[in-house]
């Protein structure tokens, strides 16, 4: 058995470094596709005549650009399996600190987001299955089709127009003083995780609620409420289990959805994070930080759904079976 689970793994794992390499190599071919690099986009930034190809020539080999692409790939693969993520050709400071300035910020909200989605959404779906057709069950997942349907930046417009703007409680934009962090003005978060919650937490809410009322129709459910056992005993010791082990991978797509929901949100309420530096890099044409910071953040998000595979293996008999009888 522990063989069977260890080449399992081992396979996750390398279907996992296919994945980030084909990332790579997109990442590239499209960075490679743009219409300009950032020689260009540097010297127009300096203002003036347009610049020479003297100017952009001499500027394209001081920052490497001159080098064939296949080599500069290479070069970056290279340094980035050493654990060197390059330097910034914007800005020339290596792009470890840059990120790493911008990515507290972004955890600190993608966390906060997380907290409260997990709870949030198996509440709400253990709450509208366990009486499947109630006025409960219906509010839920009407709300939760009503929100599901609404993209991010839909709900992040209606929420500060209500709630900013016309309400005034809560700040429209999301403004940080450079190196303050988020825990500093608390208030700052709360629309954006809202914002996040509308757009990540419905579909999991739907999943549980559906497992929900599947398990509520078991026969060892009935057989349960025959012996006396009823209310939140039952809810919480019988139903919950089979329920949420079902959940463990619309929840694990909820929480990769962060990472592209955290872009949408930082852009909308000008929180800064990481997809605002990102954006500027994409449109300075920073190579070694996009390729790089949206390989980590491929990294995540596989790294996510590899934790949902172990907890489903370790918390659903039937899933271990079936991994059992495939090797």
């Amino acid at each position: 058995m522990s063989w069977a689970l260890t080449r399992w793994a081992l396979r996750r794992l390398g279907t996992a470094a296919v994945v980030l390499a084909v990332v790579a190599v997109l990442v590239f071919v499209l960075f490679e596709a743009l219409d300009s690099d950032a020689a260009t986009v540097l010297l127009a930034r300096q203002g003036g005549a347009e610049p020479s190809r003297e100017q952009l020539a001499a500027l394209r080999a001081e920052l490497g650009l001159d080098r064939p692409a296949p080599v500069r790939f290479a070069d970056w693969v290279v340094r980035f399996a050493h654990g060197d993520l390059g330097t910034s050709l914007l800005s020339g400071r290596p792009v470890a600190d840059v990120l790493l300035g911008r990515l507290a910020n972004s955890a600190t909200l993608a966390l906060v987001t997380a907290v409260l989605l997990v709870p949030l959404a198996i509440g709400l779906g253990l709450v509208a299955g366990a009486r499947p057709g109630s006025r409960t069950d219906r509010a839920i997942s009407m709300g939760a089709l009503t929100a599901e349907s609404l993209p991010p930046f839909v709900s992040g417009v209606v929420l500060i127009a209500t709630v900013a703007l016309t309400l005034r409680l809560l700040p429209a934009v999301s403004l940080l003083p450079t190196g303050a962090s988020a825990w500093s003005r608390p208030e700052i978060l709360v629309l954006p995780v809202l914002c996040l919650l509308a757009g990540l937490a419905p579909h999991p809410v739907r999943m549980v609620r559906a497992q929900t009322a599947q398990v509520m129709a078991a026969p060892y459910i009935r057989t349960a409420r025959l012996n006396g056992v009823r209310g939140p005993r039952l809810l919480l010791r019988h139903v919950a289990p089979n329920a949420i082990s079902a959940a463990v991978h619309p929840l694990a797509g909820a929480l990769v959805g962060l990472i592209g929901g955290i872009a949408v949100v930082e852009t909308l309420f000008v929180y800064p994070g990481v997809a605002q530096e990102l954006l500027r890099a994409v449109a300075g044409r920073d190579f070694p930080f996009v390729q790089s910071a949206a390989v980590l953040l491929a990294a995540a998000g596989v790294g996510l759904y590899l934790i949902a595979d172990l907890v489903t293996m370790l918390t659903s008999p039937r899933a271990r079976d079936l991994v059992l009888e495939r090797r």
